[in-house]
């Protein structure tokens, strides 16, 4: 068409289209481009135009699009939508919300649109707001996967919620997409030799600078090769440097991004991978519904979300004994849980770690708390309670630290809370996201002691707190989320910094602001603690991991009935 019309505007937006779908975003982004620049008021070449650069992370300029499309077309509903979602992932909730709200007047029966409104009020940690779009978004469309995922997610934020609840959601959402995919299993074709080398394939959206990487890649940097081959299947939007790294661990390394489920599970069969991992669970695009179709004979769900995927589909969970008491948690998982003996997870120390600073309290002469979890966790029963023990240290000061904190309203709302509850405005300092990893550890040199948050517990943010001497309050739970804290201050030895209820918890951080000598020593020892422990041992964690596999495969091979793990 191109040939015969060079001037012909609609065919380089289609163009565009075809370049984009097939991933090559620089080649879309020019044919949008000379769409425009033949003609300059074609909305959809412009609000293309900002997808592309959305894509490639280019936030800026894509908000730029999306408002010149708007400037030409002020009824573009998805364009309101778009621009939300740009905001959103600039942090700017406030006004990602306000877009959503005119996108939906434009067009109220948008399920995406609920969807997304529900991810920044999450963001927020408004999460029964979040709820209650998630509900709106799959009652326009029923078969909204990621939504009905997203809704499980939240659940875990909530403490009125019980496990048993929270199960049977998970197994409503199993009936209700996995189900009918069913019947697209096939019977494994797998060597059933139970000593051989097996291939071992990893499924995840975050092999990038993420937590679930973060823990990860020691494990697939020291399987043992003789005995396992690892593929990563990769479905990353913005690769970045740790993904280049685990594409180079790898044995084998499969961009899944922009594939289907179907095409997935072909390409699982075609590898023949013996055991198919899930870092995801319900977390953001997850590929569930690629294990729903039993594309490997044994299917493990593993790190990336803290409850069951409801699948019937995947055998097994990986964790253990703290996190998942013996006997207790078993009924309200749909896998088989697989209780490693030294933790279920393995924490690496960031490479040119800042070194431990002194006790800031001090310099300060007075007592810092600190949190620096994802500001959803940071609900209003949290905050009731870090105001008793901000109410209950004389001059005390909490630090908390959240990427959503770079929302001037946000940051407003959460500072009112903290008022409400009796605490002084200058009492709490509320800092955005950092994006040095060494100023963001850095930031722990001013932190005296770490507050840990309930019912959805911090990982990363605990290990790293730790990493840097700064010890940790945890508050035990009766779930996986509620009970991370407990597997990992065990495991390094702190248990007597777990709390067994709210009133628990306010006296074990007042007793330990109150107690110089234990803090001193805590930011002296606390590296050479976890240094010691098992929760840093990724050679030891790796051939614990690789025990339980192999038990697994064997009784897939029909070698004995002993349990997994």
């Amino acid at each position: 068409a191109l040939r015969l019309k060079p001037n012909y505007a609609k065919a380089h937006n289609n163009l565009g289209n075809a370049l984009k779908g097939l991933g090559k975003l620089d080649p879309a982004i020019a044919s949008y481009q000379q769409a425009i620049g033949i003609k300059p008021d074609y909305a959809d070449a412009h609000y293309n135009l900002g997808n592309a650069f959305g894509d490639q992370g280019k936030l800026d300029i894509a908000i730029n699009c999306y408002k010149e499309v708007l400037r030409l077309k002020p009824d573009y509903a998805q364009a309101y939508n778009n621009l939300g979602n740009a905001l959103k992932e600039q942090g700017k909730l406030d006004a990602a919300i306000e877009h959503y709200q005119e996108a939906l007047d434009l067009k109220p029966e948008c399920a995406e649109t609920y969807y997304n409104l529900g991810i920044a009020l999450k963001n927020q940690a408004k999460v029964e707001e979040a709820l209650e779009k998630y509900r709106q978004a799959l009652k326009i469309k029923p078969d909204f996967v990621m939504a009905h995922s997203n809704l499980l997610l939240n659940l875990h934020y909530i403490p009125a919620i019980s496990p048993a609840q929270i199960f049977a959601e998970h197994q409503h959402w199993a009936e209700q997409h996995a189900t009918p995919v069913a019947a697209e299993i096939q019977p494994p074709v797998n060597d059933r030799s139970p000593g051989r080398r097996l291939r071992v394939g990893y499924v995840s959206p975050d092999f990038r600078a993420h937590s679930v990487a973060f823990f990860i890649e020691p494990v697939i940097a020291r399987h043992d090769r003789a005995h396992f081959e690892v593929t990563c299947y990769a479905d990353v939007l913005h690769p970045d440097a740790l993904t280049e790294r685990l594409r180079e661990i790898a044995d084998e390394y499969r961009d899944i991004k922009g594939m289907t489920d179907e095409q997935v599970t072909d390409l699982v069969r075609n590898d023949e991978i013996d055991i198919l991992v899930d870092l995801a669970g319900h977390t953001s695009d997850n590929r569930l519904l690629m294990f729903a179709r039993k594309p490997a004979p044994v299917q493990v769900t593993y790190l990336g979300y803290p409850n069951t995927t409801g699948l019937s589909t995947i055998d097994y969970r990986i964790t253990d004994a703290w996190a998942d008491p013996q006997d207790e948690a078993d009924h309200l998982y749909s896998e088989e849980l697989i209780r490693l003996p030294h933790g279920f997870l393995c924490y690496q120390p960031p490479r040119n770690s800042p070194g431990v600073a002194k006790l800031p309290m001090l310099e300060m002469g007075q007592v810092t708390f600190g949190s620096f979890n994802n500001l959803s966790k940071v609900t209003p029963e949290v905050v009731a309670l870090w105001s008793a023990i901000l109410m209950a240290v004389p001059n005390a000061r909490l630090v908390v630290k959240s990427k959503a904190l770079a929302d001037l309203g946000t940051r407003q709302r959460l500072q009112e809370i903290f008022v409400q509850n009796g605490v002084s405005a200058d009492a709490v300092k509320l800092i955005h996201r950092i994006p040095s990893l060494t100023e963001h550890l850095s930031l722990y040199n001013s932190i005296d002691i770490g507050l840990d948050t309930f019912p959805y517990n911090g990982t990363t943010t605990t290990c790293e707190a730790m990493w840097m001497g700064v010890p940790v309050i945890a508050l035990a739970g009766d779930t996986h989320a509620s009970r991370v804290g407990v597997s990992l201050l065990s495991n390094v030895g702190l248990q007597d910094l777990i709390a067994g209820s709210t009133e628990d918890y306010v006296e074990k951080a007042v007793q330990l602001a109150n107690d110089l000598d234990r803090l001193q020593d805590l930011r002296t020892n606390l590296r050479p603690m976890m240094a010691r422990s098992p929760l840093v041992d990724a050679t030891g964690f790796t051939r614990s991991l690789e025990e339980a596999y192999r038990q697994m495969w064997r009784r897939w091979c029909g070698y004995g009935t002993e349990s997994a793990g």
